[in-house]
């Protein structure tokens, strides 16, 4: 029988084991040689450190494949692969160890679509690709890590799930403002790999020890499965041309007992560790006792950024994305207008929404086409996390697939071959499920009724593998003009599920169809049901008087500390009438204003929530009235600003800041067509060229800075990936460009980096240099000779304005 790791799992620390690629320069890696070519090139060496580790005590040991896959080995990829694992379990052998060996499975370098290039589906296919060679030549496990987009975390979990039957473990990369690069806190990486199943996660790479502790704390607060903890040898800094590390083996080792005492259940290094780290680590945590797992009882949906928690104070799950009872939306759904869809999403969210329900369902259009479209532009703009309500199971799967996070699924009932179709999904996808309080025989008129379904409903999910806190139970809301008892029955099955511990959702508007003045009626209701235990309400987050009876009830129920919210919210604002007909506010609000979208957004708007094609049309109507180089100056610049200021301040994450100025080239390209027609053409600020380095293919960093710099106004020369020192020289000094930046990713090519630096140095002394990657500091930048450290790419947009647009280089 196979022997499988997850049998080893706490009943005592399991070790991983250290970083490779430096280990391999000092045994003759040339700087930007792919490490994965020694499975051939040099086995005996990669068994040599593999047997190192062993011999420190590592349990698990990855082969040497974390860089395989078909976009640097598209000829021979199979061969890497099964060379790498056979060289791993060879190593085990050789040993006599009763060692692991895992497929290593690295990020791609590329950004996904909408951000970058790669297409979802395409994702899952390159990892897939990779996976199957590594089950096939018999690994034991598979570890995805060094993941810093969770939508590409997302891809790799699903090829792994889909193409084998071995263990999955994941590792991500937080920056020390305890986010990934593309925005998730700890929490939203949580909901989504518990979601997908995977059997272990945590952190590795990036930070070391000390500066990993407080976002593991945030891991351990809210994860029900084990931990893992792959730390860093500390900071990189540059010695005699090599890359070093500042934490010693038994620095390190002291540093990381504090994670098994937080309950890390498998712990080991990266980059800049050795076989004397983990030796240290083991010798340290040997005889520490795994702390005993515990449910954390957390029902978490999530976005790409963050998650949300339901069974604490009320949630809004906006519910205008719907095309119920609302005319114009149903048009719009039937003209694909995803402008209008867009916005009535950015409306929602703006209000105070914290989820957003989707339903696209109209019996003339594609559903799973439209859903899977829909699901995909929101996500794009919006970091709320989404409800997918569709009776259309391959519209639910198509949106499920492509979700960025661990969404809503509205809906299952106690009808059992619903609950057969949904709860597999489900439970394959990762989501928190709506039960509806209905069966076969309808909807029961009695609290029992409806509670008996609610447990036939949790009885049946947790057969499917669905826990009881992934259900949220929706009571159900009837209207008042026909049954006077309505109300309190819904009332008494939400403090009843409450009580036991349940949550609950409740579509509120249903309580008043048919009356007047509907608002009235709803919002007392809705704050009835709040007082009742309610976890969610679907409602209009538009309306003033459901806003004004949620935000009330946040200050009595001590939800909001020292009525903060309120107070900022309210003291400058004039009460108005709510006692309006239902929908007219919004009708009101989606008549279009000179310079506007059909939804009221000016320009401005339009690029700070990065909607495309609003903001071209807009730009174009603009340009009928202003000047070119006004609306430059007062609108797009201004909007790109406030987003770059956002998102150093942590308020706004890179998919908004990438998707915020693609907004502004559209309204760029408006005016750049308006001035070609007119014979003259936009004025560049300067040259910049930028390139990722020798030997490295991960140009994610890059191709961010490129699409800043060129809404700025500056002239970017793109030198693409796996640049030669030489090649970055020539182009500068060809082009006389006053400013150069290069990226890299790995530890083993940013020695290119420093050679690159001192060939430019030499053949344009004029020329200033800006840094990044992730591997990179300021001190690392510092030491190499870089004028300027990018942490971020914001960081380096600034260094550009002060240089070349405030008086400086030339």
């Amino acid at each position: 029988m196979k022997k499988n790791i997850l049998n080893e799992l706490g009943k005592r620390i399991v070790f991983f084991d250290g970083g490779m690629g430096t280990l391999l320069q000092e045994r003759g890696l040339e700087a930007g040689e792919l490490p994965e070519n020694w499975n051939l090139k040099h086995p005996d060496i990669i068994r040599e450190l593999h047997r190192d580790y062993l011999n420190a005590g590592a349990d698990i040991i990855l082969a040497n494949t974390f860089g395989a896959n078909e976009l640097k080995f598209p000829d021979n990829l199979e061969e890497i692969v099964t060379k790498g694992v056979q060289n791993a379990k060879k190593a085990v052998e050789e040993t006599g160890k009763d060692g692991y060996v895992a497929l290593d499975v690295g990020p791609t370098g590329k950004l996904l679509k909408p951000l970058g290039t790669l297409d979802f589906e395409d994702a899952v296919s390159i990892f897939a690709r990779t996976i199957k060679a590594g089950a096939a030549a018999g690994a034991d496990l598979i570890l995805i890590e060094t993941m810093s987009d969770t939508y590409e975390l997302k891809a790799a979990m699903l090829a792994a799930k889909e193409n084998s039957d071995l263990p999955v473990m994941a590792t991500v990369i937080f920056g020390e403002n305890g986010k990934m690069l593309t925005g998730a806190t700890p929490e939203a990486v949580t909901a989504l790999l518990e979601g997908l199943g995977a059997d272990a996660f945590g952190m590795n790479c990036g930070l070391g020890p000390k500066q990993m502790k407080p976002i593991f704390e945030r891991l351990a607060k809210s994860a029900s499965i084990p931990l893992i903890i792959n730390p860093n040898a500390g900071l990189p800094r540059s010695e005699n041309g090599k890359t070093v590390f500042d934490v010693d083996p038994a620095e390190f080792a002291e540093n990381m007992k504090i994670f098994a005492e937080e309950g890390a259940w498998l712990m080991g290094g990266c980059c800049g560790t050795t076989p004397a780290h983990i030796k240290a680590l083991v010798e340290a945590c040997k005889d520490a006792m795994p702390k005993p797992l515990t449910d954390k009882n957390l029902t978490l949906v999530s976005s790409y950024s963050h998650a949300v928690e339901l069974g604490k104070m009320p949630m809004l799950i906006g519910e205008r994305i719907n095309p119920t009872g609302k005319s114009k939306f149903k048009q719009a759904l039937r003209d694909r207008n995803m402008e209008y869809i867009l916005e009535m999403g950015v409306k929602q969210s703006d209000a105070g929404a914290q989820i957003l329900d989707v339903n696209v369902g109209l019996p003339e259009i594609n559903e799973p086409e439209l859903m899977k479209e829909t699901v995909y532009q929101l996500q794009s703009i919006l970091d709320a996390p989404l409800q997918i309500d569709t009776t259309n199971m391959e519209a639910m799967e198509q949106a499920l697939r492509i979700y960025n996070g661990k969404p809503m699924i509205n809906s299952v009932n106690g009808k059992q071959e619903i609950m057969k179709q949904v709860f597999p999904l489900a439970k394959k996808y990762g989501g928190v499920v709506v039960g509806l309080a209905l069966d076969e025989d309808g909807i029961p008129d009695t609290v029992e009724g409806r509670l008996a379904i609610a447990e036939k409903i949790y009885k049946t999910g947790e057969s499917y593998g669905i826990a009881r806190k992934d259900i949220v139970i929706d009571a159900l809301t009837m209207t008042m003009s026909t049954d006077s008892n309505s109300a309190n029955v819904t009332l008494e099955t939400v403090r009843r599920i409450k009580a036991q511990g349940g949550r609950t959702v409740l579509g509120v508007s249903n309580i008043s169809f048919g009356l007047p003045q509907r608002e009235i009626i709803t919002s007392a209701f809705f704050t009835m049901a709040m007082q009742a235990g309610l976890s969610a309400g679907i409602v209009n987050p538009n309306s003033q008087a459901m806003m004004q009876a949620y935000d009330t009830f946040r200050v009595l129920g001590g939800y909001d500390a020292q009525c903060m919210s309120y107070v900022e919210k309210y003291s400058a604002m004039k009460v108005v009438s709510t006692t309006v007909k239902a929908g007219e506010a919004a009708d009101k609000s989606e008549k279009q204003a000179p310079g506007s979208t059909s939804g009221g957004m000016d320009l401005k708007t339009c690029i700070i929530k990065g909607l495309k094609e609003p903001a071209y049309k807009v730009t174009k109507k603009m340009l009928e009235e202003k000047e070119p180089l006004e609306i430059i100056n007062t609108e797009l610049v201004p909007a790109l600003d406030i987003v770059g200021k956002g998102f150093e301040k942590g308020t706004m994450f890179l998919p908004q800041l990438l998707m915020s100025a693609e907004a502004a080239k559209a309204g760029f390209a408006a005016v750049k067509e308006f001035m070609e027609a007119k014979g003259s053409d936009q004025q560049k600020k300067g040259t910049v060229v930028i390139a990722t380095v020798k030997g490295d293919i991960h140009d994610i960093g890059k191709n961010i800075v490129k699409v800043l710099l060129e809404n700025y106004g500056y002239d970017v020369i793109d030198l693409g990936k796996d640049v030669p020192p030489e090649t970055v020289a020539e182009k500068v000094v060809e082009t006389h460009a006053p400013l150069l930046g290069l990226s890299a990713l790995m530890t083993t090519t940013v020695v290119n980096m420093e050679e690159t630096i001192r060939q430019v140095r030499k053949a344009a002394p004029w020329c200033k240099i800006v840094v990044g990657g992730a591997v990179l500091t300021k001190e690392y930048a510092d030491m190499i000779g870089a004028d300027y450290y990018g942490k971020d790419a914001m960081q380096t947009v600034y260094y550009a304005e002060s240089l070349l647009n405030n008086g400086g280089a030339k």
